[in-house]
């Protein structure tokens, strides 16, 4: 069954239904648009709350971080800013598979439809104007012919009068038959112009309107099973994100059970304990044999503070169930207890050791610098490196400084000399740098190659633009489109070189072996750095 053959008279309402359903799919893209504005927000709360409760970079050598409760909970963060990211994919691919979509197949849907429409009105048009003529030539034919009645009934009259003449009967005549003639031609016309008005009315709901009805319904058909799809969308498009969120979720169980309350129980006392042994009995002192009691070095009294000195213990700090004063803090930490004091002096002897590192490099850098104006002079003025070079020297030699006061410092508190090892250089009268180890052997560093591009900031003047090195690789999870700008799609187990991590919005930079670069989910591929 079809349209054109059942719902032959009902245009009208065949012009609403269409229209009808197209107001349902924009209805659709609304309410699907509205949904991803609502995941868009939920996602940036998400993000945001992760952000608020996430631990500061500055802070995350504290010693709350040491505790694996607190450590399961920056897992729970970050397993929450994946989850986010998920939502936001959801949100990204219901606007590109659905909203977009679906309006440019609107769009497409309404102009066949008002191309259909306008055919219909061309046809009813023209089925409109053969009847026009059908009716004006009727009317000529029914006028005509009681004109050429009239003129018969006139001649006839005429003749049968005794008193008309010959010619006058004549004249009646011939008006009579010229008149009959023109009826007769009438008759004919009008005969024509209803067979015409016939074919084309038999044309019109017989083939003209069914084909254009059966248009528009083909039309309707193909529009719900568009949207039908669009409903399967909505749902599969989250369904297509459930597994990774459930991986997300499973993470979060995981920091859950990754808790080790006996662990954090040993870091609490690892931290904290202060190396002294617990305080002796105290001795009798008796007054009855005649001591003297100015002479006593203690009291049975309330201790005094902090510093009083007890029994055998003499010399150590009484401090348990005792107020303690704030003590001056020292830059060697003798203030703190012996285990505290050992790791905070090593603690910041691999911090100096680190920012002395730093500068071995930054000397080293300068070097190279000056070697390439030395030989390019087109490229820069050596002199100018001079200040900086200068600077950075007598940074070195501070920092060396700084390291020898703190291993002497952390060998009295009876902690190992071991720090980070480090280069270091120094510059001769021509600006050449001499790479060293720290026992003074000089190492395989001492001559740079000039055929290699020295640093960094040069490398577009001896080369041209070179793709950023991998800092490892990746492998796919799952399927990614990579439909949005700065993306890239991937297939499930692809392998991809990693060129910038996540930078905790939850997308990391990938490339190709043919160089194609962009960006994907990290929730979504198992990542390999380089060491």
């Amino acid at each position: 069954m079809d349209w054109g053959t059942e719902l032959w008279d009902q245009y009208d309402i065949i012009e609403r239904h269409t229209q009808s359903g197209l107001e349902l799919v924009e209805k659709y893209v609304k309410f699907v648009k509205e949904r991803t504005e609502i995941e868009q927000n939920y996602a940036k709360q998400l993000r945001n709350l992760s952000k608020k409760f996430n631990i500061k970079r500055s802070s995350k050598d504290e010693p709350e971080c040491r505790f694996s409760s607190y450590q399961s909970f920056l897992d729970i963060l970050n397993e929450m800013n994946d989850y986010a990211g998920q939502r936001e994919l959801i949100a990204e691919n219901m606007m590109m598979n659905i909203c977009i979509d679906l309006t440019k197949y609107l769009q497409e849907l309404k102009q066949e439809r008002k191309t259909y429409l306008m055919e219909a009105k061309k046809a009813q048009q023209s089925l409109e104007s053969t009847y026009k003529q059908l009716d004006s030539s009727k009317k000529r034919f029914e006028r005509e012919w009681r004109e050429a009645e009239r003129a018969a009934q006139y001649a006839e009259k005429t003749d049968q009068d005794i008193n008309a003449t010959k010619a006058d009967v004549e004249k009646a005549k011939q008006q009579a038959h010229m008149r009959a003639h023109v009826a007769e031609e009438c008759k004919n016309d009008y005969a024509a112009q209803l067979q015409k008005y016939n074919k084309e009315q038999n044309q019109f709901y017989f083939n003209d309107m069914p084909l254009i009805f059966n248009k528009l319904q083909d039309l309707d058909e193909r529009r719900v099973r568009k949207l039908a799809q669009g409903y399967v969308l909505f749902s599969d498009t989250e369904k297509h994100v459930m597994p990774i969120i459930g991986k997300c979720l499973e993470g979060i169980t995981k920091a859950g059970t990754n808790v080790n309350e006996r662990n954090d129980s040993m870091v609490v006392i690892e931290q904290n304990k202060s190396g002294f042994e617990r305080p002796g009995d105290v001795e009798f002192e008796d007054y009855s044999q005649g001591i003297n009691r100015a002479s006593s070095d203690s009291s049975l009294g309330t201790p005094k503070g902090p510093m009083d000195l007890l029994g055998k213990n003499k010399g150590k700090n009484f401090w348990l169930f005792s107020k303690r004063s704030k003590p001056t803090v020292t830059e060697d930490f003798a203030h703190l207890p012996p285990e505290q004091r050992r790791k905070r002096l090593q603690q910041k002897l691999e911090e100096i050791c680190k920012e002395l590192q730093k500068e071995v490099d930054q000397s080293e850098a300068l070097g190279k610098m000056k070697d390439v104006y030395e030989k390019n002079p087109q490229m820069g003025d050596p002199a100018s490196l001079a200040s900086q070079i200068s600077q950075t020297s007598q940074n070195i030699e501070r920092l060396r400084g700084e390291v020898n006061k703190y291993e002497t410092w952390l060998a009295e508190a009876g902690g190992r000399g071991d720090t980070l090892r480090y280069k270091s250089h120094t510059f001769n009268n021509n600006g050449a740098h001499d790479a060293q180890s720290p026992d003074g052997a000089h190492s395989d560093e001492s001559t740079p190659d000039p055929s290699q591009a020295i640093y960094a900031e040069f490398d577009d003047d001896f080369e041209d633009d070179e793709l950023a090195a991998p800092i490892g690789k990746c492998t796919a999870m799952y399927n990614f489109p990579g439909a949005s700008e700065g993306t890239i799609s991937m297939q499930e187990g692809e392998v991809l070189a990693v060129v910038e991590e996540d930078k905790g919005d939850g997308w990391t930079r990938v490339r190709r072996n043919n160089g194609d670069e962009g960006y994907i989910p990290t929730s979504y591929v198992t990542i390999t750095l380089n060491k």
